[in-house]
């Protein structure tokens, strides 16, 4: 009778360490995000103290106020909006597309056409830099938006991923739609894009994610100041204002706050989609 008390006092207390593991570990990795915002708010040179303090005394706006008033960060926020959202949106369509096809329509050399795609993982994004400048200046569209959308707009990984998810979806319901007389893009709309929301949002919250914190790229093909996205502005920022800690731990609050929201907002949608694409196919 003692025995199980015993192993449920053993139980309980592997639990409780391993709850304790887990919560050292994540506010080892949630201090410098906190503090970044907490330096965000010190008045200038308090971060540059030796102990640095913990909190703002006393908190200012004014680094906030400097950077959408004096350092026209507003235009680099806007610049960077726009990109996420076009590469995302036609990322969401191309993709889910692309893997509708792999998935679920009968061609010839269907498998060996994806197995020989699914290569390009494992070729580096930079690799293929220089010839996508190169293929971007003879179409006129470096120092453009355009030059930095149009080679995000579709992804193996994109396609991998919509394709694992939605060949685990029942042929019965595609057969029963063209029984129907529905044509393959009213099935594509008006059946597999519902039934596959939830890796959409998943696949939609990495390629935001990508777009928006991409640095190398538009730097590359852009050059005008006022196309500038708000990596490429940082980072010119961090420059021209090395010793101003308290302003550019601002500018990388403004930065980090969409994506933030963004994956707080959908991550029950993204969990759902991650677990669900890890099984099928």
């Amino acid at each position: 009778m003692t025995a199980r008390p015993a192993a449920g006092m053993r139980v309980w207390g592997a639990t409780i360490a391993l709850h304790a593991v887990l919560l050292a570990l994540a506010g080892v990795a949630i201090a410098p995000l906190a503090w970044m915002v907490s330096a965000s708010f010190m008045p200038t040179g308090a971060a540059n103290t030796y102990p640095p303090p913990l909190l703002p005394h006393p908190a200012t706006l004014a680094h906030y106020r400097d950077l959408f008033t004096r350092l026209d960060v507003a235009r680099d926020f806007r610049n960077s909006l726009i990109v996420s959202g076009l590469i995302t949106a036609s990322s969401l369509v191309i993709n889910s597309m692309a893997g509708y096809a792999f998935a679920k329509l009968r061609f010839g050399g269907r498998e060996r056409v994806f197995r020989l795609m699914l290569l390009g993982l494992f070729i580096p994004p930079q690799v293929a830099m220089l010839p996508l400048f190169i293929l971007m200046r003879e179409l006129h569209l470096v120092d453009s938006f355009a030059a930095v959308v149009i080679p995000s707009m579709a992804s193996v990984f994109g396609i991998f991923l919509i394709r694992q998810y939605v060949v685990g979806l029942p042929d019965e319901l595609l057969d029963a739609a063209r029984v129907d007389g529905a044509s393959e893009f009213r099935i594509y709309w008006s059946v597999i894009l519902p039934l596959a929301a939830p890796v959409l949002v998943t696949l939609a919250i990495f390629v935001f994610m990508s777009a928006w914190n991409d640095f190398m790229w538009p730097l590359i093909v852009l050059s005008d100041n006022a196309k500038y996205t708000l990596p490429v502005a940082l980072a010119n920022l961090s420059r021209q204002h090395v010793q101003d800690t308290e302003l550019m731990m601002a500018a990388a609050v403004v930065t980090l706050l969409p994506v933030l929201l963004l994956f707080i907002s959908l991550q029950r949608y993204y969990l759902r989609g991650i677990t669900s694409g890890a099984v099928k196919g």
